[in-house]
């Protein structure tokens, strides 16, 4: 597998540890309104990559005839079939090479993922590389250019320019790695893969810590069902969706 690799969740409890245990009912809510507007209704074959244990799979196996786990942890794969057992299939891999043929999907899941990842000009061409002509694509991009980092930026409490196109490395969350991407960066890598952009939804917009002890959980996902999709063109939430198609590269010939 690649050294290139950021995170191994080998051996830890994602789902326990950073979903159960901590307060993100609201960050849940908002990745699977975001998903349930862009997935097709109706899918054959279908991957969710970086799956982990399957904690958005319920969004995803009534839609698709076949659906697929694939992630770096076996950990996280064993607890995803545990829960979901014949209901999906599980693949461990590497995302750099990713264990699929060309043209295998009509389409195919990313969330919570693009952080970890140091190439995501590599990544892109391999998402590419396994979705049929026509195939969708729905990636969740950790996204440099948030509001806070831009307040950090302007009080001179962060080094790191925001309006900036070059990825971020913030050592101070991860020694190892952790990755954010300018929106402009992104669109322009995705662009230059084959994908043509379709839909976009700035997500998790109200994930604040001081937003959660003033509102309900229920409020909040109220409030961001109806910001997803008119905040989309100002791109500064912490998650930007994008809904990707895969265009027929026989077509441009």
């Amino acid at each position: 597998m690649s050294k290139q690799v950021i995170s191994d969740y080998n051996g830890y409890d994602y789902k326990k540890i950073f979903w159960e245990d901590a307060d993100r009912k609201y960050e849940d809510m908002a990745d699977r309104l975001a998903i349930r507007r862009l997935l097709p209704k109706k899918m054959d074959k279908f991957v969710d990559i970086a799956g982990g244990y399957g904690r958005l799979a319920k969004e995803y196996i009534n839609r698709a005839k076949s659906a697929t786990i694939f992630d770096y942890s076996k950990t996280e794969l064993k607890q995803a079939k545990e829960e979901f057992g014949e209901q999906i299939h599980t693949k461990a891999g590497d995302i750099y090479n990713l264990p699929f043929k060309d043209d295998e999907f009509d389409a195919l899941m990313m969330v919570r993922a693009t952080h970890h990842f140091k190439d995501m000009k590599k990544v892109t061409s391999e998402l590419y590389r396994i979705l049929k002509p026509g195939g969708i694509a729905v990636i969740e991009v950790a996204n440099k250019r948030t509001l806070p980092k831009m307040v950090r930026y302007w009080t001179g409490r962060s080094k790191i320019n925001p309006f900036d196109k070059k990825p971020s490395h913030l050592k101070s969350i991860d020694k190892d790695g952790f990755y954010n991407y300018h929106p402009k960066y992104m669109e322009d890598i995705f662009r230059k893969a084959g994908f043509e952009i379709i839909e976009v939804l700035s997500v998790s917009n109200f994930r604040s810590g001081t937003l959660k002890k003033m509102f309900k959980t229920k409020t909040l996902v109220k409030m961001e069902k109806g910001a997803q999709k008119i905040l989309a063109p100002i791109r500064f939430a912490p998650s930007i969706y994008y809904k990707l198609v895969k265009l027929d590269p026989k077509a441009s010939k």
